[in-house]
């Protein structure tokens, strides 16, 4: 079994101010990971998140991704919360 790997997820808005005012976190996670598991394990290792994860998007590489797509070799992972505009 091999040690899990760090990936950092980039946080906007809503999130980073959730988590505490850093624009950033670490995520141990494993080696093949989809967006939704992902997700869940930002709000399992970061709970000021956990609300937010629910009803937010991952972006990879600057892309939106879907729940059930790896996240494999991602070179910027983004967490983006709802937005509302008027």
């Amino acid at each position: 079994m091999s040690p899990p790997r760090k990936l950092e997820v980039l946080l906007f808005a809503g999130a980073c101010e959730a988590a505490g005012g850093v624009d950033r976190v670490t995520i141990d996670s494993a080696d093949e990971v989809t967006a939704g598991e992902l997700l869940q394990q930002i709000a399992e290792q970061h709970p000021a998140l956990a609300g937010l994860t629910q009803r937010s998007r991952l972006a990879v590489n600057q892309k939106y991704v879907g729940h059930d797509e790896p996240v494999d070799l991602a070179v910027e992972i983004a967490l983006i919360p709802p937005v509302s505009g008027g």
